[in-house]
């Protein structure tokens, strides 16, 4: 019976050993919140940022983490849509979130940063791409804005091609959209590009695009940019071709997923161009070790622009982390908020979307690229 009463002991004091083991790793993580669609029309871009901030956090952890501190990644599905991405940051918050990682789409993300800055929650968006997402001091990104991607695909078209006529077409309701197309017109006159077409179309009128492809048909344009999201962009592909228009396309990194989207129409997308920071196909080693690592830990799936972003702005933030000296993962979020602030604009990061530099107001310094889609894959151009 004594024999039985020692073994019962020493089970219980080695259960506690690791329950106590298991509180103290717990101890030392950093929690960073993520908001994101992973489910609903824009999901494509959730589900690639969350498994490329896992990577990256995966892979810190695994070299002894941030200032000794492990990260933790707690994603919460927004369906790229307002209220919900609210209600996700109030969750992470409650869960208790440190920092944020998003949010992952515009809309969200301009909401989401209203209650940050309220809260003076550091906020890094890998995607974000409106000019509000980063409008207070305490939000970053990692994604070029609008304007810049409107302005860098007028000049790629200028000094890149020998096209003089292009024609547009946007959704006038979204402002991912309005954003892009804005700049690019500006941009265009500039260049001496003639923007002879630039009909709209609304969310709720999304899926007939005859009226727009006919304008463009009647208007010479050798070129049709498209600053809109791959869902709406494969519809159209679909379109101009049973209508025979034969222009070439250029877009956006709205237009990285168009090639799941087309499935077995793929070879509609044979030629199309975007300006985007990264391709999976680049002969660097970083960009190769990358999509290396994505592709063995995602079931071979490649990696797109925005599991690239998210895996940068992972990297971002332990950097961001090391340059404050921050170690204490019991740091108030708004105490590591203003340390990470100025922490920003002193750090440089070589990721695999470019090497960057932020400013005070959380834009990103770095070279834009361009991708053409060739046989079904991003090849880089």
């Amino acid at each position: 019976m004594k024999k039985r009463i020692f073994s019962m002991v020493l089970a219980g004091t080695m259960l506690l050993s690791g329950l106590v083991g298991c509180s103290s790793n717990k101890s030392k993580t950093l929690v960073i919140g993520g908001v994101g669609p992973l489910t609903g029309a824009a999901a494509t871009y959730g589900m690639a940022v969350k498994n490329g901030a896992q990577l990256a956090i995966d892979e810190i952890n695994a070299a002894g983490g941030a200032n000794g501190m492990n990260l933790e990644l707690n994603f919460q599905d927004d369906e790229n849509d307002v209220e919900k991405a609210v209600n996700a940051y109030n969750t992470l918050k409650d869960k208790g979130m440190k920092l944020l990682m998003g949010t992952v789409t515009s809309k969200p993300c301009i909401a989401v940063s209203e209650y940050t800055k309220d809260d003076n929650m550091f906020m890094l968006t890998p995607s974000g791409s409106a000019v509000n997402c980063t409008q207070y001091d305490n939000a970053f990104r990692i994604c070029f804005n609008d304007p810049d991607q409107g302005k860098a695909s007028a000049q790629y078209i200028a000094d890149n091609t020998s096209i003089k006529k292009v024609a547009v077409i946007y959704n006038s309701s979204d402002v991912y959209s309005n954003g892009i197309y804005d700049s690019f017109v500006a941009e265009a006159k500039i260049k001496d590009l003639e923007v002879v077409a630039s009909p709209a179309f609304s969310s709720d009128s999304s899926t007939d695009f005859a009226v727009q492809i006919q304008k463009i048909k009647e208007s010479g344009a050798e070129l049709v940019f498209l600053p809109i999201y791959y869902k709406e962009a494969a519809l159209i592909l679909k379109q101009a071709n049973t209508a025979g228009l034969t222009t070439k396309f250029f877009g956006c990194d709205g237009l990285d997923g168009i090639i799941d989207q087309l499935g077995s129409d793929v070879s509609l997308a044979e030629g199309v161009m975007l300006l985007t920071p990264f391709a999976a196909d680049a002969a660097d080693d970083a960009t190769k070790s990358f999509v290396a690592a994505y592709k063995s830990k995602f079931n071979d799936e490649v990696p797109n622009q925005f599991a690239a972003d998210a895996y940068d702005a992972i990297y971002t933030i332990k950097a961001a982390l090391e340059e404050a000296n921050v170690t204490d993962v019991n740091v108030d979020s708004s105490e590591l908020c203003d340390l990470l602030k100025s922490a920003m604009t002193k750090i440089q990061v070589n990721g695999v979307t470019g090497n960057m530099t932020w400013n005070a107001i959380g834009e990103p310094n770095k070279d834009p690229k361009a991708v053409k889609i060739v046989d079904g894959s991003y090849v880089a151009m």
